[in-house]
């Protein structure tokens, strides 16, 4: 194996040859599917170089791709994960199995849709989903229930929920429909289910959510499941801002 002293480490090489995120990459370590130079891999604190012949399940991963970014219209009804253990429908199961390998850049719940990042590279996605990025991630949700425009300003203070921090949270009233109000949300942390969260304390049931935007990348005209990818100058610009590395 190779010295600590060069190289990378061996999470961080695994993502950026589309293996999977460092956060998988830890967890296939800790099942015991990474092989270095021909021995089982029992910890990720290891650096590695290129000369070192690196296999997942007893397949030789190849040299760092590229790295890529798409947009993609996730619908209701799948999972974002690679693996469900209740069986269900994900979102890698959606894809067009011609897409390289590639990783979600934080998650949308089985019944939320809209705007969803996906990458062949697993260390940008860690990169993006870091609250310390600072991008905003926008919703529209449909809630059934009375709430006004004065309850949801309250919001831009940040809110504490069953013993959570939530931070602050731009909310505005579209418009009601029947029983129920859309409100677009627009926040920086996107904490596990955070939008319904909030609104749940609020006295209201979310029964439809959209993501709309994710930084500077639109939702925009793309339909469910369909998939683009995003200009190379655009992720070059992503990749160069003061979060780098």
């Amino acid at each position: 194996m190779s010295s600590d002293e060069k190289g990378e480490r061996i999470a961080k090489v695994l993502a950026r040859a589309g293996v999977c995120s460092r956060r998988d990459a830890e967890r296939l370590i800790e099942a015991g599917r990474v092989n270095v130079n021909g021995r089982v891999l029992d910890t990720p604190a290891l650096n590695v170089t290129g000369a070192d012949d690196i296999r997942v399940d007893g397949r030789r991963i190849g040299a760092a791709e590229a790295t890529r970014l798409w947009r993609y219209h996730k619908p209701p009804g799948l999972v974002t994960t690679h693996r469900d253990p209740q069986g269900r429908a994900t979102v890698f199961d959606a894809l067009d199995p011609a897409l390289p390998r590639v990783v979600s850049v934080g998650r949308l719940d089985l019944n939320s849709e809209g705007l969803l990042l996906l990458t062949n590279d697993g260390a940008l996605a860690r990169k993006l989903e870091l609250p310390s990025s600072g991008w905003p991630r926008t919703y529209r949700a449909r809630a059934f229930g009375a709430i006004t425009q004065s309850e949801l300003d309250h919001l831009a203070g940040g809110v504490d929920i069953e013993g959570m921090r939530y931070g602050p949270i731009d909310a505005k009233m579209d418009r009601k429909q029947g029983a129920n109000a859309w409100i677009t949300m627009t926040l920086k942390e996107g904490k596990n289910r955070e939008v319904r969260r909030v609104l749940e304390a609020l006295g209201l049931r979310v029964n439809r959510l959209i993501r709309t935007s994710y930084g500077p990348f639109q939702l925009g005209t793309l339909k469910p499941g369909e998939i683009e990818e995003i200009p190379r100058k655009a992720i070059l610009q992503v990749m160069s801002g003061p979060n780098k590395g």
